[in-house]
């Protein structure tokens, strides 16, 4: 059954869909020394002291940026991360970054849409967003449960585009995928077996493409979803790509379609 999108701005709203949350002094520094992005606040360790504390206030003051002092542990909380933080984290505004449900409410609801369904790998959901991002894909699905945070690992993957790609929240990769369905968009997978490639499949303007994990492929969750499967030429007797590689291949496919 599919169920309908959630129209309530407000439903589920989590500060993960508005920031990417940067930990470690180096990340933070760079953050803060980057005037091309917006930090909201900085959350600094209460019994973070000496040089390395100091040159963190001192960069946020320069830059107008509000530092909180909080526990060591609600630092880890925040971060997500209880062995790297460092006792230090930054919230970055992403500008494109919202929630699934509003991008679909909206009147420019995002033509192609890439959905990241248990992709655990954060180089590898850093290099999609890189790619996604430079093919002009419109929206990517990156749920908070299931994938890879938005960290500074995937930051690094994606040479920093992680801050200004468009990327669409919401729970899980399942609510995503049921939620494009109801909005009117086909979903896409892609499987070695399909008989239809994606250099000869009909993919319409307006699809989601589903990219399932690196080991387990589509999720049984989302498999019910999915309307078509597509699959990559393979020679040489490579079976498969690397799920970022593949993800190059589609999004830049649809790139040369658009052109054409």
């Amino acid at each position: 059954m599919l169920r309908a999108v959630s129209h309530d701005p407000g439903a589920g709203a989590s500060p993960k869909d508005r920031f990417v949350t940067v930990y470690g002094r180096k990340p933070v520094l760079e953050a803060l020394a980057d005037n091309r992005l917006s930090v909201d606040k900085v959350v600094l360790a209460d019994n973070a002291h000496g040089p390395a504390a100091r040159e963190i206030l001192d960069a946020a003051r320069a830059r107008g940026v509000p530092v909180q002092r909080a526990t060591p542990h609600r630092v880890k909380v925040l971060a997500g991360n209880g062995k790297q933080d460092q006792g230090v984290l930054a919230d970055v505004v992403a500008p494109r970054m919202r929630r699934l449900a509003d991008a679909l409410a909206g009147k420019s609801a995002p033509r192609a849409v890439l959905l990241l369904d248990g992709i655990t790998t954060p180089a590898n959901v850093g290099m999609i967003l890189r790619t996604a991002t430079a093919a002009g894909v419109g929206g990517i699905v990156v749920p908070r449960r299931g994938v890879a945070t938005i960290d500074p690992l995937v930051v690094k993957a994606s040479a920093g585009v992680a801050f200004t790609a468009p990327v669409l929240r919401c729970a899980t990769a399942e609510e995503a995928a049921a939620d494009l369905r109801a909005a009117g968009y086909p979903l896409y997978a892609m499987d070695a077996g399909a008989r239809r490639s994606v250099f000869d499949a009909d993919l319409p303007d307006r699809a989601a493409f589903v990219l399932g994990s690196e080991t387990a492929g589509v999720s049984e969750a989302v498999r019910p979803h999915v309307n078509r499967w597509i699959s990559i030429p393979m020679s040489g007797g490579v079976e498969s790509l690397n799920v970022a590689s593949a993800a190059a291949v589609l999004c830049f496919e649809l790139v040369r379609r658009r052109s054409a």
